[in-house]
């Protein structure tokens, strides 16, 4: 999984670069707001994706290995994992990237618009006009400089429904796919799990609903879902227990009905996905 102190530290090879602010968001994604003049650097990731709109400034910002183009204010800039550019930076300009592991970003992909995670492409990117895709993207900077999690974890939920409803990046419905689960197993499955939430769902049942054996299931869950079955059962649970948190229900009744041990088995996971605890995600959702 991906974790804030390396995405933070993505442009650590410049010595001009300025980290203004940065907020975790849990489960593998993260903002952060930059500053950049007078440079000249390399950008390259292995870890996860970025996701670049510029803020202020960026007339005076080149790729210089495609073709020395320009940006501007606005412009989207998409860097998919193990992409790598060259750049020289003249003018002083602001810019916000969104991080997120791969393995997330396919998960999103998968549950947002019920298709096979492999199916999810991210074409390399370079100053692009995206309108709505870049407004999400300012409204994450805004977020990211005032520590709103809740703000930030909107727009980049926004952010991410804009970049997969592009055909550009929405994927390749003649791909050929083998290895998976097939599309009614998978929503036999989904349908499954999301019924079950409030008690303890094993391999085993899941294996013996899809037709596979226990190992079978999971390698091919995890390829369909861009996630293991237990990541997808827990990321379903605390997405329940989100919903949950907008209402009354005293916080240890919606543990149990997310299928949670006790109330401190919820609190403990919900902060170490979200980054804040379900009390003070419920405080910050009537705030």
């Amino acid at each position: 999984m991906l974790h804030a102190s390396s995405v933070f530290s993505s442009l650590s090879a410049s010595t001009r670069a300025e980290r203004l602010e940065a907020l975790d968001l849990g489960e593998g994604r993260a903002s952060a707001l930059w500053r950049n003049s007078q440079d000249r650097m390399s950008y390259e990731r292995s870890d996860g994706h970025t996701f670049s709109c510029y803020l202020k400034g960026g007339d005076g910002t080149r790729r210089i290995d495609a073709g020395s183009i320009s940006g501007w204010p606005g412009a989207l800039c998409i860097m998919p994992q193990g992409a790598s550019s060259e750049w020289e930076i003249t003018d002083t300009f602001d810019f916000v990237h969104l991080y997120v592991a791969d393995q997330e970003l396919r998960r999103l992909f998968s549950e947002t618009f019920d298709r096979d995670a492999r199916l999810m492409v991210i074409p390399e990117t370079t100053f692009d006009e995206a309108p709505q895709l870049a407004g999400a993207l300012g409204r994450l900077a805004e977020a990211t400089r005032r520590g709103d999690r809740l703000l930030a974890e909107q727009a980049l939920t926004t952010a991410v429904g804009h970049l997969f409803l592009d055909p550009r990046y929405g994927g390749q419905k003649a791909m050929t796919l083998r290895g998976g689960l097939a599309p009614i197993v998978r929503r036999r499955l989904i349908d499954h799990i999301d019924a079950a939430l409030d008690r303890t769902i094993t391999l085993r049942e899941l294996a013996e609903l899809a037709g596979l054996s226990e190992y079978h299931l999971q390698r091919m869950f995890s390829l369909s879902c861009g996630v293991s079955p237990h990541g997808f059962i827990l990321n379903r649970r605390i997405a329940r227990a989100r919903q949950m948190l907008a209402g009354a229900e005293p916080i240890a009744q919606i543990a149990a009905a997310c299928g949670f041990s006790n109330q401190s088995h919820l609190t403990r996971l919900f902060k170490a996905a979200t980054g804040t605890t379900p009390a003070a995600y419920r405080h910050a959702l009537k705030g």
